[in-house]
């Protein structure tokens, strides 16, 4: 069954000369009117996102009737967060009627005589490609369009065969090695595409004071392409925001009497780590001792039992809210179960995004770490970038000097993550405990 567009209407502010350009390329004044699509990168937080919704279906609306579009994503969750939740507002002000058909991921829009469905896909891996296969489209937008496989990209574009079919673009940017920027945006001008490049301050709903919050948040890498919008290469120390004068502490604080959270990156040749996070009183989350065994450096393995044996030792006298345990150490979770360890979930594992979270809450000065956490505080020196993969466009951290930094990000991305609610009754269901 259809649902209709909830009652709170969209609040226009000002749009920028930027926006402006993107809201209205398409319309027959415009010189730019006969291109075959834009593209949008740039900043975090520079409208780019909003202006092409609205631009995508406004184009859609009065060039086509009764026909197919799609909106992607990098999920199809993230294309109804990022991109659906907003426009149904929007339209709803412009005197659009919008029926979002969820089970089937469509939106029927119309107004007047004129009616069209848009289809929500999401490309996160190889196989959505098949999920786009087959549909007729008379228009595309990609939104995180970096985000998305090649393969998705190749077949979600194939599928605009109809004529007078245009693309919608938009992407933070990668590295410069990345598939989008050299067979896209540097290939713009053979494809026929327009190319807008955004920043905050195409953005004229942010004061100067949030343009200014989002700066502090982000480090190296993640400042060039966040908020100069810059397509920069991940090379170096991942964690370059890392300051052991700042981060590092040698006195213990006065902590919050709330339960503690243990994190584990599990290994048998290679090291085992454990991690004890409490919160202080300033609200910062603090590691306040380590478990570090190498199988391979003492020439003896430990079983899950015995590891789950050093857990007990290592948790006495602590109230401990969960424990957050690599999500690829299923045994180990069943060990620590047998022992009584019914808190013991899977962690949250996604990679660049952990690594993301990290950093910028290393900057704003949110997670800290005890002076005896000696392994920890080394590897937060020796955790690089493979400078290979950035020639490919992609950032993965070298697979060495690894695993506190692991059971670091497990933490950050399973606790601190916007949106996260560790403690509720659904936390196994969402972990698939």
């Amino acid at each position: 069954m259809g649902r209709g567009v909830s009652s709170a209407v969209f609040k226009f502010k000002p749009f920028s000369r930027k926006q402006l350009q993107l809201l209205t390329w398409w319309q027959s004044e415009s010189p730019v009117k006969d291109m075959d699509g834009i593209i949008c990168d740039g900043a975090i937080r520079s409208g780019k996102t909003v202006a092409m919704s609205l631009s995508f279906v406004m184009w859609a609306m009065t060039s086509f009737n009764c026909v197919d579009f799609a909106i992607c994503g990098k999920t199809v969750g993230s294309a109804r967060r990022n991109v659906i939740k907003p426009l149904k507002r929007m339209l709803k002000g412009r005197g659009y009627k919008v029926t979002d058909h969820r089970s089937d991921n469509i939106l029927t829009i119309s107004r007047g005589d004129v009616s069209n469905d848009f289809h929500i896909f999401g490309g996160k891996d190889e196989s959505s490609q098949d999920l786009i296969q087959g549909i007729t489209l008379s228009g595309l937008l990609l939104d995180e369009a970096a985000l998305m496989p090649r393969s998705f990209f190749d077949q979600a574009t194939a599928r605009c065969s109809v004529e007078g079919s245009k693309f919608w673009y938009n992407c933070n940017p990668a590295g410069p090695g990345h598939w989008f920027k050299q067979e896209v945006i540097d290939k713009r001008e053979e494809k026929r595409l327009c190319y807008l490049h955004f920043t905050m301050d195409d953005n004229l709903s942010l004061s100067e004071r949030i343009k200014a919050r989002y700066r502090s948040q982000w480090s190296g890498v993640f400042y060039d392409r966040y908020i100069e919008g810059q397509w920069s290469a991940a090379d170096g120390l991942i964690y370059d925001m890392f300051d052991r004068s700042r981060h590092v502490l040698a006195a213990s604080p006065e902590f919050d009497d709330v339960p503690a959270y243990v994190t584990c990156d599990y290994g048998t040749l290679n090291p085992c780590v454990f991690l004890l996070w409490k919160r202080a009183k300033d609200r910062r989350w603090i590691v306040t001792k380590e478990y570090y065994y190498s199988g391979r450096d003492n020439k003896k393995l430990r079983t899950d039992e015995e590891y789950a044996n050093d857990m007990l030792d290592f948790i006495s006298g602590e109230r401990i809210n969960r424990i957050i345990v690599d999500p690829s150490a299923a045994s180990f979770i069943t060990a620590l179960c047998k022992k009584g360890f019914k808190n013991a979930v899977s962690a949250n594992n996604a990679v660049l995004d952990g690594i993301r979270l990290v950093g910028s809450l290393l900057v704003t000065d949110k997670i800290g770490f005890m002076s005896c956490c000696e392994n920890t505080i080394r590897e937060f020196g020796s955790y690089v970038w493979d400078s290979k993969a950035a020639q490919r466009g992609e950032d993965i951290p070298v697979k060495q000097f690894d695993h506190a930094m692991d059971a670091v990000r497990y933490f950050c991305n399973t606790v601190l993550a916007p949106g996260r609610k560790v403690g509720t009754s659904d936390l196994r269901k969402r972990y698939n405990i």
